[in-house]
């Protein structure tokens, strides 16, 4: 019969062995996961590394350049990233046609209607939890919007056919207006009751409501403040401030430490000036008077197009897309969400009218037809018709400064352009860099 102690000492001693064997697999797991998370971060290399040619990259410098040459804009911020690799990023020209001095990777930039896909995301991460369904009716969260009725011209709005759903605010199918022109009768309305000069999201649904819709929803698409509303959904369904939510469910996971809708005020003085183009100045730049915010004190958080970003921050949010909702570790949506999100929601035979900050908006009908939309994203359905070196599938969109990001799952590529030019969708920016990124790869 074995010895009492003998037996103790040898259980101890295996306990030992398997308290060691635990660390050292623990230990293992540790090295791989920090191995893996080196290999995973989104850093800058060699253009070769990714299947881009450097040589021919230089064209992109050559696209900006010449933007600056002829008096289009004083400064400009291109980034292109190829399979998880930064392989450009080059920032040149001076902060402001009355600023000459050189413009920084870490200025800030008004991306006004870049704001939209942000938004969108932040919107289909409460679809993920169950919070709504693409069909749920918008007045179950927006209660203002319960007796919602349809401009009829010289007779009397008439009430909605159909309710206003979810899908129809993600996909600009809503009816609702903008007040960007004044050639629409609800257009004129919404300028003139300053809808998005109000003081925060509900004052703005409380001057919403009175207005009627320019369609019955789902009848067509017409960019409009419908991201505005998707804003406010957010906030009531979140029980968070919307600038509160984007933070801490966007931003802060994906380090995205330079956006925001209020500006800190140690990081004011990288705010770059905005300019008009002006043609009775053979396209010289101006700057932009009477800025209707200068992004202190905020309290209207406009889902649609409030926020301010610098090129690295809408890189790595756009690289997160197309990685299918993850960025180094942080994961702020599913994939399969995204790839929904990404596709064309458009019916073949649902009419347009215009292409809003799309920035690569056509100007003939058969370019016309390779736009459609998405879940907040416009999307290319068409390279042929489009007209331009582009691929199937490319989501992207832009702002009313001219500033523009798309990314192309079919080449792995995300791709920030940014200027700071009110009417700067004439320059075409996203057009012309899309050749000269497309060009560039070499597999």
């Amino acid at each position: 019969m074995p010895d009492l102690a003998d037996t103790m000492d040898q259980r101890k001693a295996s306990e030992s062995e398997d308290k060691n064997m635990r660390r050292f697999l623990v230990a293992i797991v540790a090295f791989i996961w920090s191995v893996s998370a080196i290999a995973d971060e989104f850093k800058h290399g060699t253009p070769e590394s990714a299947g881009m040619s450097s040589e021919r990259l230089e064209r992109v410098t050559d696209v900006m350049q010449s933007y600056i040459d002829r008096g289009y804009v004083p400064g400009i911020h291109v980034l292109v990233a190829r399979r998880g690799v930064i392989v450009y990023d080059n920032a040149i020209g001076t902060r402001g046609k009355d600023d000459d001095r050189p413009l920084e990777k870490d200025a800030l930039y008004r991306i006004y209607s870049m704001t939209k896909p942000i938004t969108a995301v932040a919107a289909m991460q409460l679809y993920e939890q169950g919070k709504f369904k693409l069909d749920s009716p918008v007045a179950e969260f927006i209660s203002e919007f319960g007796e919602l009725k349809v401009h009829a011209g010289d007779e009397e709005p008439v009430p909605v056919n159909r309710p206003m759903n979810m899908r129809h605010l993600l996909t600009h199918t809503a009816g609702l207006g903008y007040g960007l022109g004044n050639r629409h009768p609800v257009d004129r309305l919404f300028r003139q009751n300053r809808v998005l000069g109000s003081t925060d999201l509900d004052e703005m649904i409380g001057k919403m409501k009175e207005i009627p819709l320019k369609f019955q929803p789902g009848d067509r698409w017409d960019y409009s403040a419908a991201v505005d509303v998707t804003g406010l959904v957010v906030q009531r369904l979140s029980g968070q401030s919307f600038n509160e939510y984007l933070e801490e469910h966007i931003f802060a996971p994906l380090r995205m430490d330079d956006t925001f809708f209020e500006i800190p005020e140690d990081k004011h003085d990288r705010l770059l000036p905005v300019h008009n183009w002006s043609r009775q100045e053979s396209g010289a730049i101006v700057m932009r008077p009477n800025q209707p915010t200068d992004y202190r004190n905020v309290t209207m958080f406009s889902g649609g197009g409030g926020l301010i970003s610098t090129g690295m921050d809408y890189l790595r949010f756009a690289e997160a897309l197309r990685r299918g909702g993850e960025l180094e570790g942080s994961r702020i949506i599913g994939r399969k969400t995204i790839e929904y999100m990404t596709q064309n929601h458009l019916p073949a035979t649902l009419p347009g009218a215009g292409t809003g900050d799309n920035p690569t908006a056509a100007a003939t009908r058969a370019q016309q037809s390779s736009f459609g939309f998405g879940l907040g994203f416009g999307i290319n359905t068409n390279p042929m018709a489009d007209g331009n070196l582009s691929s199937r599938g490319e989501f992207n969109w832009g702002g009313a400064a001219g500033t523009v990001f798309w990314v192309d799952p079919e080449e792995e590529l995300v791709v920030v352009g940014l200027i700071q030019l009110m009417g700067g969708g004439i320059l075409r920016l996203g057009t012309n860099l899309k050749v000269a990124v497309l060009q560039a790869i070499t597999d």
